[in-house]
This record gives structure tokens, C-alpha cells and sequence, in this order.
């Protein structure tokens, strides 16, 4: 992953099922006046789906990969960890940063998901001051900061697409 590039903005995927939680999050980046994009999908299995570009995430100029994955833990259908390893095992996500972002604060949480490759591991906030001095960590420390390795994102090929044409999905600069 680059650094963000004039033509290319920042991009933040909320990995969050409760509807409260989606909207304390955006308010937050809203109110620290933080203008990178968040799209927000539901489950584990949207995010999957979203991260793959498949069926309505196909269009990459309506639904760019993230330089970022805010990711809650506990969902329906396909949990945080289950996205998390997922994420981890394909070759053009190696380098995506992954923030855990959930309410729990048991160490075998923590433990696991950084077992599974997670870059951090925090604990949602409670009040609406201290999301919006979290969105502001976030943005400073992941997203202006933070220095990535000189690689780009490509999105993970489908099996016979890879095959085909003997493409990684990362690639230097």
C-alpha cells in the first residue's frame, strides 16, 4: 500500500453491525472534521464480499479497496475473526491495516485477534467525546502517520483469473 496520493483519497470500510455503533462512528469523524470516506457494510460476509469486489462491490470506482478496515468482532453470519483470517490469507491484503474496533475486553479477544493479524485492538468508546478522540487517533496515527510499504492494492484475483494470468495481487511501485 502507498501513501494516499492527491488522485486517490483514503478510504475507511466499517465492518459494523449495530446501527448505533455505524452512526457514532460517523458522527465522530464528522465533529473531528476528518473527510476521509467510510463506507460501512453490515456483516462479516458483506465485508468479504465488498473486499473481493463481487456482485453489487464489482464497480471499484463506486467501492475503491479501503486503506483501512474498522472491524467490530462480534456479528451475525461471519464474525470479525472469520474476516480477519480471511483477510490475512489473501495475497493483496497482506498489507491492509486492520483496526479492531469492539466492545469486548477480554484478553483471549485481544490475544486472538492478534494472533490472526490485526495491526490494534480497541475498545469502542462509550461517549461521544471519547469516539470522536478515537476517530482523531485513528485518522493521525493510520492515516497520516503511519508510513506503508512501497506496495500497491489489488484486489484478490478469483481462481481462474489467477490462472490465467499469472498475476499476485501485490505489486511494488
Amino acid at each position: 500500500m502507498s501513501q494516499p496520493h492527491a488522485r486517490e483519497q483514503p478510504l475507511i470500510l466499517v465492518v459494523e453491525d449495530r446501527e448505533d455503533d455505524v452512526l457514532l462512528i460517523q458522527k465522530a469523524f464528522e465533529r473531528a472534521r476528518i473527510t476521509t470516506t467510510l463506507h460501512v457494510v453490515r456483516d462479516g460476509e458483506e465485508a468479504i464480499a465488498y473486499l473481493s469486489g463481487i456482485g453489487k462491490y464489482s464497480n471499484r470506482n463506486e467501492y475503491p479497496l479501503p486503506w483501512l478496515l474498522l472491524l467490530d468482532l462480534k456479528m451475525p453470519r461471519v464474525d470479525g475473526f472469520e474476516v480477519l483470517q480471511w483477510v490475512r490469507k489473501q495475497q493483496g491484503f497482506g498489507l491492509l491495516i486492520v483496526v479492531v474496533l469492539t466492545s469486548s475486553e477480554q484478553l483471549k479477544d485481544v490475544n486472538l485477534a492478534y494472533q490472526y493479524g490485526a495491526n490494534s485492538f480497541m475498545v469502542k468508546p462509550l461517549d461521544f467525546e471519547d469516539a470522536t478522540n478515537l476517530a482523531t487517533l485513528i485518522n493521525t496515527y493510520w492515516l497520516q502517520h503511519n508510513r506503508f510499504p512501497a506496495a500497491t492494492r489489488q484486489a484478490p484475483l478469483r481462481i481462474s483469473e489467477a490462472k490465467n494470468t499469472g498475476r499476485n495481487n501485490l505489486t511494488t511501485d
